[in-house]
């Protein structure tokens, strides 16, 4: 069976990140760029080079890197910072709280080499808390782009808008399978098939992995609705409770903890609203390890097959009532 989508090559998402920066440096004179250390890493060498006026090269500071992005906003600029996810949250979080978040600071937090697919590097440097914890600070708004085009899309929205940001993006290649130049809407779902059994509801590179399900749902006779979360706060209730309403189960999928995620807020957003059974792929509150990026995401149930399997269990809990 054929794919909801037409794939139209494969590449990175943090080259996203890097080609939508770049544009932004020719288009806004406002834009500078922030990295600890990790320029070629976050694929920011074009902006550095381009704009070397604009280009702050922290070194492995961290901290000292949030300070000074909150403060360049007090003149106008619109830093966007970058090193990895881990170090972009967890090592930083006080910095963020304190002196981007509460204040409302424009910063745009820039985090590649996010979760498990980090691969090789291990658990220490593959955070699955990240989305939890920028989505529970007040001010912050939280994306999760699927591919590259999606990932450059995001890159030069978030400059558009007022306020923090949380960007996050990841190192392995994937399939592009979204439009090159798409509107990019912040805090607006992207449907990618209508249907009636079941909605599967995707973020980051996990939506992909729910177009691949969808093929072998449909195979099963299983007519799945997909939707492509990319902004996880603020969230489309609008767009989720529609969905719902009409298929009455659901399916969450994200390379995150199990905690804190998209699967949370979609919880919380069907339980207040319009309950119906729930199925969660995500860690199931683990760290992860050292390996190679396909091979932990299947480890760690958060593949294709677990998509389907999720499906499936939901659909027989919703005839069970």
């Amino acid at each position: 069976m054929d794919l909801i989508v037409k794939v139209t090559g494969e590449k990175d998402t943090r080259s996203g990140f890097g080609e939508g920066l770049a544009e932004l440096g020719k288009e806004n004179a406002n834009v500078v760029a922030l990295c600890a250390d990790l320029t070629g890493s976050l694929k920011m060498n074009a902006f550095a080079d381009a704009y070397p006026e604009r280009f702050f090269q922290t070194g492995i500071a961290e901290a000292n890197m949030m300070g000074l992005a909150a403060g360049l906003t007090i003149g106008g600029k619109i830093p966007f910072t970058g090193t990895f996810a881990n170090f972009s949250t967890g090592r930083v979080y006080d910095q963020i709280r304190q002196s981007i978040a509460y204040s409302g600071k424009n910063v745009k937090i820039c985090a590649s080499h996010a979760g498990l697919t980090l691969g090789e590097d291990g658990a220490t440097h593959q955070i699955l808390e990240d989305l939890g914890m920028m989505k529970m600070l007040p001010h912050m708004t939280v994306i999760n782009p699927c591919d590259f085009n999606q990932t450059k899309a995001a890159t030069k929205a978030i400059a558009d808008m007022e306020g923090p940001v949380y960007l996050r993006f990841g190192r392995p290649k994937v399939p592009i399978f979204t439009p090159e130049n798409q509107n990019f809407e912040i805090g607006k779902a992207v449907t990618l098939k209508r249907g009636n059994d079941v909605t599967i509801i995707a973020t980051g590179h996990l939506v992909w992995k729910a177009v691949e399900a969808e093929v072998q749902l449909r195979e099963a006779g299983i007519d799945a609705e997909i939707i492509n979360i990319h902004t996880i706060k603020p969230l489309d209730e609008k767009a989720v409770l529609e969905s719902v309403k009409k298929t009455g189960c659901v399916v969450t999928a994200e390379e995150h903890q199990i905690n804190g995620g998209l699967g949370e807020s979609i919880a919380q957003c069907t339980t207040r609203n319009f309950p119906v059974p729930q199925e969660f792929v995500a860690v199931n509150d683990s760290f992860g390890e050292s390996g190679k990026p396909a091979e932990l995401m299947t480890k760690y149930g958060i593949d294709t097959p677990n998509v389907v399997e999720a499906a499936k269990r939901v659909i027989e809990r919703k005839k069970k009532g």
